[in-house]
């Protein structure tokens, strides 16, 4: 195997691990925070995509110009979201574990919820659009132009959600609850307004990352759940609550994938990931890249 060889499947690895991180993301920045374990995370991903589709296609759209909004629209229905269902699981849970397994449950309505309602409105088949498909070549090896687009907006959104928490006021406020919930409480931070807003922002990143893959890959009402519990795998092998471990997690599982799929069977990909979860949570329960 030649060494561009080797280049394109690492690279393609990173590329898919690049989608993977930033749904990762999202779904970490809910748990870690609140402790919701929102599986219906997927589902949002996939509205955020058929909304790109159908703005492309019905009005002339660039994808492009669509991100910003499938972000904004996202985050607005997940304050919605919030106000209506988790907030008020919160206020009469009477701890922490009473009110995970109730949010659990809340999601899994959730998603069948969003599930039916794109069958519903657009029916079961598959739906894509053209967009710049064009090859480009790096290093010998050759790429899809939408595809490096995708990495590199993935890349782009991840590290700026992880800028945002290291370095502003709000994301010291974000990980000092990430790291004491009481001790942040005690010294003012307001859950309250905290929580729905980060919420939110956990489903805009799904919403980035749906309109993200329209660009390079065919969209179904049932495409959600599948990157729902790629993100659990991702969020295990980072380490919950841990931003730069999901990038890394999502990045890694990516290149295991394609490396993988080469030299096994494209039909294991499955097999691997759930493989690598399983070992992980045996190796290493807090996560590979989890701060001790």
């Amino acid at each position: 195997m030649s060494l561009t060889a080797w280049f394109e499947l690492i690279a393609s690895g990173l590329i898919t691990g690049g989608i993977y991180a930033l749904v990762g993301l999202g779904l970490n920045l809910q748990y870690g925070l609140m402790r919701i374990l929102n599986i219906a995370h997927g589902e949002f991903l996939m509205l955020g995509a058929y909304a790109t589709w159908m703005a492309h296609t019905l009005l002339g759209w660039s994808p492009l110009a669509v991100l910003p909004l499938a972000f904004a629209g996202l985050m607005l229905i997940g304050l919605a979201v919030h106000a209506l269902t988790f907030r008020k699981l919160a206020a009469e849970a009477p701890n922490v574990d009473v009110f995970e397994a109730r949010g659990l449950m809340v999601a899994f309505g959730l998603m069948f919820l969003v599930q039916n309602f794109a069958s519903w409105a657009w029916g079961g088949d598959l739906r894509g659009y053209d967009y710049l498909t064009t090859p480009v070549a790096i290093g010998g090896a050759q790429f899809a132009a939408n595809k490096l687009v995708v990495f590199g907006l993935a890349l782009v959104f991840a590290l700026a959600l992880m800028a945002l928490l290291r370095f502003t006021m709000l994301g010291k406020g974000v990980r000092a609850l990430m790291q004491s919930p009481t001790g942040a409480q005690l010294v003012g931070i307001d859950t309250k307004r905290l929580h729905p807003l980060m919420f939110g922002v956990g489903l805009g990143l799904s919403g980035v990352a749906g309109c993200l893959l329209s660009m390079a890959y065919t969209i179904t009402p049932s495409m959600g759940e599948p990157y729902t519990v790629t993100a659990l795998i991702v969020i295990t092998l980072g380490g919950f609550g841990s931003m730069g471990g999901a990038l890394a997690g999502g990045l890694l599982l990516g290149v295991i994938e394609a490396l993988g799929m080469h030299f096994t069977n494209p039909s294991l990909k499955s097999l691997l990931s759930y493989g690598v979860f399983i070992a992980v949570l045996l190796w290493k329960p807090n996560g590979l890249f989890a701060k001790r």
